[in-house]
This record gives structure tokens, sequence and C-alpha cells, in this order.
């Protein structure tokens, strides 16, 4: 089986052609695939798939754990570049129909004519707790109290597609984030478990962050997450609405005009390189 790895920020997916063939149980494969030890390693799979309502390529993704996610920021890029440079979509902007919904990127590319850059609509964020989903009483989640391993800590919560939870921090580097990363994605107020962002702010339009993502464990950057703290510091107070968030492996630009709007994301796509995943290792 052919394959892709690309990344935007470091955090990585493998990429495989689902016009050409078929994944029966991209779960298995996505663990076995996602493997940093036994398998290629990346934080999850991503399926190109010929399109079902009005978009130019479908997308399914599946964590490093097996379980499908509704979205991810860096990967619809990613796919994006992946879908243009194999010749499944025409032109540098690409509509990808993913489960969150439709989703727009527009790529760009250096003076060689290379794609090194993408920037997508992300929609319009959900607020509503029984909708992100969290359980917590309130028409919105901002700067709510959690109890967790041992600690009381406070959380904004949003949904970009999918559910987070953001925490402000005096330091992104010192907290925690390997103990009560697990401990708050499983934790019983998110029935759908949650991604984890330790923010520390820099200014009212800049932040440093880490990520402990849902079903991957701590990532290099989280694009759906850099949203969500996006319009968490809104939401609380803490930033603007155009936001640099620096993640461990490099830098994605968020803006949110206003909260009628929808987050636009910007940000590096990048491919590592690509090969062969022998079938008797598990491709379906």
């Amino acid at each position: 089986m052919q394959f892709a790895k690309l990344h935007g920020a470091g955090n990585d997916y493998i990429y495989v052609n689902g016009f050409e063939r078929d994944v029966p149980d991209p779960s298995r494969l996505a663990v076995r695939i996602s493997d940093r030890h036994f398998g290629v390693g990346s934080d999850g799979l991503i399926l190109a798939l010929g399109p079902r309502d009005g978009g130019d390529v479908r997308m399914r993704m599946f964590n490093a754990d097996g379980s499908e996610a509704e979205m991810c920021g860096n990967g619809v890029r990613c796919l994006a570049r992946f879908a243009v440079e194999r010749g499944l979509a025409t032109g540098d902007t690409v509509r990808v129909e993913t489960v969150a919904g439709l989703r727009e990127v527009t790529l760009e590319r250096d003076s060689a004519g290379r794609i090194v850059r993408g920037s997508v609509g992300m929609g319009r964020p959900v607020l509503s707790p029984p909708e992100i989903p969290v359980a917590v009483e309130g028409d919105r989640a901002v700067d709510v109290p959690i109890d967790v391993a041992g600690q009381s800590l406070r959380m904004t919560c949003v949904s970009m597609g999918n559910p987070h939870a953001v925490f402000y921090v005096a330091s992104a580097a010192e907290w925690p984030l390997e103990t009560l990363g697990p401990a708050i994605e499983h934790h019983a107020l998110f029935p759908q478990r949650v991604n984890v962002h330790a923010v520390e702010v820099v200014s009212p339009d800049e932040v440093t962050v880490r990520t402990w993502e849902r079903g991957s464990g701590s990532t290099l950057a989280c694009g759906t997450g850099a949203c969500a703290v996006c319009v968490a510091g809104v939401l609380a107070g803490r930033t603007g609405r155009r936001l640099r968030v620096h993640m461990p492996g490099g830098d994605l630009d968020v803006s949110w005009p206003d909260d009628a709007a929808e987050v636009r994301l910007a940000g590096p796509v990048e491919e590592a390189f690509t090969g062969t995943w022998p079938e008797e290792s598990g491709s379906g």
C-alpha cells in the first residue's frame, strides 16, 4: 500500500489515496501504522476519499489509538496539498468534506511553485456546553472549575468540530501535561473525551501552547486547538482576535474577526516522505 507522510508544524499524519484503493479497517491500520517504534510513526491516519457532497475530496481521519476524529486543522491543510499534487483536485483552492462539515483550503506556493503553506476556514466555534460537549451549567463554559488529579483548575471549553479544554498557565513548558492531559481527556465532564491545551500568554496577540490531543497524546501542534485557544482567549478576555500561536512544532496563525464569523487558520504544509506499507502488516 502506497502512503505519504505530511505534517503541519510537526502535527504529522499518514495519507492514503482512497480514490485508488479501499482500506477495509482504517482503525486497525491507524494503530499499526502510527506506532513510532513498530510502524511508520504519526499522530494518525488520513484517508483521501471520493467526494459525496459538493467537495473536491472527502477526509476521514483516525487518531493513533484508532478512534475516528471529526476534524483536524493541520490535517485538512495537508490533505489539500496531498490531493492537488496527486491529481485528486485541481487548482490551489480545495473543498474538503469532513465529519465537521465542508472546509475550503487555500494553498500558497513559494517562488519555485512548490506548495508550502495553506489557510482554511474552520467554521464557527461551538460554545454551548451540551454541544461541545462538556457537562457544566450555563450557556458557555468560560473559566469554569474542574477537579482533576487532586488539583482544582479552571478551564474554558470550545468545540471546533471537536472538543477542546483550554487552561491558562504561568509556564506552558513547566505545566505537567503528560500527567494532567490524559486525566482531563478522560474526565467524566467530557462524554466524548477532550483535547487539552496549556496556554501561556505572551502578549494580547501571541501565546505559547502545549497540547495533549485526544486519542494521540502529546503532539507538536494542533490546528483545531490553535483555533480554540484564539476563541477562548477572546471569551476569557485574555487575548485578541488575531493570534500567533507558538507550538513545539512551529507557529500557526489564527483569526476570529467577530462572534458571528468563522475562525481562520493558516500554517505550513510539508511532505516528509512517501513509502510502501506491506500488506501483511495489516493494511486492512
